[in-house]
């Protein structure tokens, strides 16, 4: 019989202390995404409701809406917990590696991608805080077999970086074939 839940503890709310923010966010994404819908999609005369480019998008999107609307009405009516501008500020700081990864795609068609791809995991690796020399050799490490596998092993066509337009001819075109 304890396999057996009362409707009351199948919905029970478990909150977190950013929930009212992150439903704010996501009623707010998905409404601005709903008044989208008439410039980003199309209805055409005398089709089918359901095979309309619009129609799908719409439900999904309004069905987005109203989840994140009762979603911010669960989170308004529960309890307060303490620590929603910690949890706020960790989202906001996780957002650093996505700026890492962007100055990695900057960096890449300039000096190539070799030499960005250790740079930036040996960076990383220290950013995460592994400050031993073994860490960061394995990191430099993986990430040059990590080249050589994309580029020799697979042929996968990536910038060569404007920084091996000066080296040597032999060795120039070793590069830009390798690595």
């Amino acid at each position: 019989m304890s396999r057996v839940k009362t409707l009351q503890t199948l919905f029970k709310r478990y909150r977190r202390p950013g929930d009212i923010v992150f439903a704010w966010m996501a009623l707010a994404v998905s409404l601005f995404l709903l008044s989208q819908l008439a410039d980003q999609t199309a209805w055409r005369n005398g089709g089918k409701l359901f095979a309309q480019p619009r129609f799908w998008p719409a439900v999904s999107l309004g069905a987005m809406s109203c989840f994140a609307a009762f979603h911010l009405i669960g989170s308004a009516v529960s309890e307060r917990i303490s620590g929603r501008w910690q949890e706020v500020w960790l989202w906001i700081a996780s957002l650093e590696y996505a700026g890492w990864f962007i100055v990695y795609a900057i960096a890449v068609p300039y000096a190539g991608y070799l030499p960005t791809t250790v740079v930036f995991a040996v960076a990383l690796t220290l950013r995460t805080g592994y400050r031993r020399v073994t860490s960061l050799v394995a990191a430099a490490v993986s990430a040059f077999v990590i080249v050589l596998l994309f580029k020799t092993f697979l042929k996968v066509n990536l910038p060569s970086g404007l920084i091996y337009e000066r080296l040597p001819d032999g060795l120039r075109q070793i590069m830009l074939t390798y690595f």
